[in-house]
């Protein structure tokens, strides 16, 4: 039943119809002509006969009782960080293959639930995990009433605890995961690898925590080395915790030997930035038939510097989209002695690097006009200094000029069939990774880490490798649809999505927030339904 509006000469008039079925089709049938739709309106009568029809449904009685702010609120929690990341959860498999991995044990608690509690704390909040025990009594998560935070340190303690052999409950989650999702993305054909560091405010566990050289710029405090494998969609697929100390170069073998041994990923292409190379490294890859391409140190290989980039071969222009204009490439390829080179120039950080140089350059000049005492210090300074005898330090014009033939440069090393451009292509998909890492850092706050023990650190570590791969989930299905998310707008909208429980004469009901402007395109993103707005609930026990 609905108020139709019909059109006759120069006025408009109301009726109340209803659709009714009349020998085998649809009809509108009118009940009651209402009048001219000016004098009904200035008359009230739709106004009272909408409040007359109120007062005869509860949810009408309720809902504007609330919202005039007269049913105070008994409970409110929020329910959007389950609702999406619970079915991510399940879709992805990490609920089933942790429950199948516990199958035998016999704890106390839930371990699932408390693992899929910090992963959605680590998405939604992130900080501390102690944090984690208090923040998740706002929420509905089936099967996390009674969780501490000893259910959490006890969790993580089992992902990261390691068998006889050396291998970790989480390495294990990490093979049966992308066993239980191959069959939708199909094999891998190209691994993307990088490493960062964390750091600790602790200990730094047993064994894990060591001093190194810090990405982070933390060079006084112990350190554990993280690794990440990407395929070729960027969705993480394997990580790689080791000590603090532990060198690149010494990293990428065994990356290999697992996502052979372990993954049963056969042939694919790895992809690693210049601190993994190595003549060892380069030789075992090609001895066991491993299609690589690497970035090359520019300025310590000798090759390099004496003959790959003085070539003077026809370059072919590559332009990479970016959200903000475009990045134009200069590729060239030359190969010598069967080790084949791609040689990339980037005209716009050419300048860059320039002008930098020229900034340090005049700096340099300053400061050698104050004294050499000025200059000890500085490693920029002193690589373009000479120290001729008796004449103190002078800037040394040659390594000046030598520094200009780097300008915008970047070389790899392949032993691939692919096109050039297809190499530089492939090589820029690392960036994915370093994304990864500063969402794994800053985002999701997997820094500092306080955990003492060697196990609690790598289940830690690994419950933030878990929010990772939900977080690419959620952002491929939007991007399946066109949409693009803030992701601290999707955050907040989640967050803030609610149910509420209240009180009318006795009677119990529970309501449904309005959802904010992210959560439709979730919703249709993943197939997820609402809760009703309004739902009756039995009385209080």
């Amino acid at each position: 039943m609905f108020v139709r509006v019909k059109k006759i000469g120069a006025y408009e008039y109301l009726y109340l119809v209803e659709n009714a079925r009349e020998g085998g089709r649809h009809v509108q049938r009118v009940i009651k002509a209402l009048g001219r739709r000016d004098e009904v309106e200035a008359s009230g009568l739709i106004d009272g006969l909408i409040a007359s029809a109120a007062r005869h449904s509860r949810r009408s009685i309720v809902l504007s009782s609330f919202y005039r702010g007269e049913l105070p609120e008994l409970h409110r929690v929020s329910i959007g960080p389950d609702l999406v990341f619970g079915r991510l959860w399940v879709e992805t498999g990490c609920r089933e293959v942790l429950q199948s991995l516990l199958a035998d044990r016999r704890f106390a608690f839930d371990v699932e639930r408390a693992v899929y509690l910090t992963v959605l704390h680590r998405l939604m909040v992130s900080g501390s995990d102690r944090h984690a025990s208090e923040w998740h009594n706002g929420l509905r998560v089936p099967g996390a009433d009674g969780l501490d935070l000893d259910h959490a340190y006890k969790a993580m303690a089992w992902l990261g605890a390691v068998d006889a052999g050396g291998r970790s409950m989480a390495e294990a989650v990490e093979e049966a995961l992308y066993r239980h999702r191959q069959p939708l993305f199909g094999a891998v054909s190209i691994a993307f690898f990088d490493t960062t560091s964390l750091w600790f405010e602790g200990a730094g566990g047993e064994s894990l925590g060591q001093r190194g050289h810090s990405k982070d710029y933390r060079g006084h405090l112990k350190q554990v080395v993280l690794g990440i494998v990407l395929d070729d969609m960027d969705r993480p697929i394997a990580s790689f915790l080791m000590p603090g100390n532990t060198a690149d170069v010494t990293l990428l073998l065994p990356v290999v030997k697992r996502l052979r041994e372990r993954f049963g990923i056969a042939k694919a292409c790895i992809v690693a930035d210049r601190g993994m190379i190595s003549a060892d490294t380069i030789a075992a890859l090609e001895a066991d038939k491993v299609d690589y391409i690497l970035g090359v140190r520019e300025r310590t290989s000798r090759e390099v510097r004496a003959e790959i980039i003085e070539d003077d071969g026809l370059a072919v222009p590559l332009v990479i989209p970016r959200q903000k204009g475009e990045t134009e490439l200069a590729v060239t390829e030359r190969t010598i002695a069967g080790r084949r080179y791609i040689i990339c120039r980037n005209e716009e950080e050419a300048r860059k690097d320039a002008a930098a140089r020229a900034e340090l350059v005049a700096g340099l000049e300053r400061k050698l006009a104050q004294g050499d005492k000025a200059l000890v210090a500085n490693k920029g300074f002193r690589r373009f200094l000479k120290t001729p005898e008796g004449d103190g330090f002078v800037i040394d014009r040659a390594k000046v000029e030598a520094d200009a033939r780097f300008d915008g440069l970047f070389v790899l090393r392949t032993n691939t069939k692919i096109a050039a451009l297809q190499v530089v292509l492939r090589y820029r998909n690392l960036l994915a990774v370093e994304d990864a890492f500063k969402t794994a850092k800053a985002l999701l706050a997997t820094r500092p880490i306080f955990h003492k023990t060697d196990a609690g650190i790598r289940g830690h570590v690994f419950c933030t490798f878990l929010a990772l791969v939900l977080r690419k989930e959620l952002i491929d299905r939007l991007a399946a649809r066109r949409s693009r998310l803030e992701w601290q707008r999707v955050i907040d909208d989640l967050a803030d999505l609610s149910e509420i429980d209240v009180d009318q004469d006795g009677r119990r009901a529970r309501l449904r927030t309005a959802p904010g402007p992210t959560i439709d395109l979730i919703c249709r993103a993943l197939g997820i339904t609402l809760p009703p707005v309004f739902q009756e609930m039995p009385p209080a026990a």
